[in-house]
């Protein structure tokens, strides 16, 4: 029984010394996900301005019609991903082995977008997780201070609770929402990439 109550004051005062880090990983977790937001606002900007301009099947038509110009073409392509791309198949049309390089290039498309989906994925996970243990954590000391009678410490404590559980369901959401945009634009990318490579 006495081992059993020690452990319990051990677990409670590692949750408490966890109290800091976690508010400080909660304002981190939104600020990753405010630059995130940011680089996708600048994807989508990009994306739309050159879009008009060409669709990117056909601008990967061109540059492997004309890989002298393949950097040119691959500068219009709606994404830095996309334009890598772009520049590698042109690359790959007149290699050796055309099938395999063509099929390289796509494949390292796709690994580079599935990192960059990551970013955001791991974002989905952790923000809300990190929201949770920063809402938990402050409660243990809020609820012995209002068993004191110290409402003042119960109402400081609830604060950071309901804090780091909007900021973590904000950074969840927001993620996911930016995770399934980008999916969307890459999957669509790679269908054009394919297309205009004739895969």
């Amino acid at each position: 029984m006495i081992a059993a109550i020690d452990l319990g004051d051990a677990l409670a005062d590692i949750a408490t010394a966890l109290q800091v880090p976690v508010l400080i990983a909660a304002v981190l977790v939104l600020l990753i996900c405010a630059v995130e937001l940011g680089r996708f606002g600048t994807e989508v900007w990009r994306r739309r301005v050159r879009a008009r301009q060409v669709d990117l099947s056909e601008l990967t038509a061109r540059a492997i019609a004309d890989p002298e110009r393949a950097s040119l073409y691959a500068y219009s392509a709606p994404g830095a991903i996309a334009a890598e791309a772009v520049a590698g198949l042109a690359a790959a049309a007149h290699a050796p082995d055309r099938p395999a390089a063509t099929e390289r290039t796509l494949a390292r498309y796709e690994l580079t977008a599935q990192r960059r989906l990551d970013r955001t994925r791991l974002l989905v996970r952790a923000g809300p997780a990190i929201g949770l243990m920063g809402t938990l954590i402050p409660l243990a000391p809020g609820l012995a201070a209002l068993g004191n009678g110290d409402v003042a410490s119960l109402a400081d404590n609830l604060r950071d609770a309901f804090g780091a559980t909007v900021v973590g369901l904000l950074v969840g959401t927001v993620a996911f929402a930016l995770t399934l945009a980008r999916t969307r634009m890459y999957t669509e990318d790679l269908a054009a990439l394919e297309q205009g490579a004739g895969t």
